[in-house]
């Protein structure tokens, strides 16, 4: 919607002389968008905090540390070796531990 920033706009007076039936309208049309949402549905596909999952099984593959990986002795996350800041020892450390 292209708007012509030379017009003349609206004083504080010239808007508080809105008609109420206009006001009105507006509230009406801006509601008239809302999106109605079944409850009954939305209350079944949430999840609370705490909820009983011993019921569940998650599939997920496993894969061993790679030769061009190390395990970071701070975070204990796997990460690639360029990710490698310093070595101390035996104990690796990572470029976000590091920092």
């Amino acid at each position: 919607m292209a708007t012509d920033y030379d017009s003349p706009r609206k004083t504080d007076d010239e808007m508080s002389e809105d008609s109420l039936e206009e006001l009105k309208a507006r509230r009406a049309d801006k509601t008239a968008g809302a999106v109605d949402v079944d409850e009954a549905d939305l209350a079944e596909s949430l999840e609370l905090p705490g909820a009983d999952l011993s019921n569940e099984e998650l599939s997920v593959r496993v894969l061993p540390r790679q030769a061009d990986e190390f395990t970071c002795s701070r975070c204990f996350l796997v990460h690639h070796r360029s990710q490698l800041a310093q070595t101390k020892g035996s104990q690796l450390v990572c470029k976000e531990c590091a920092a």
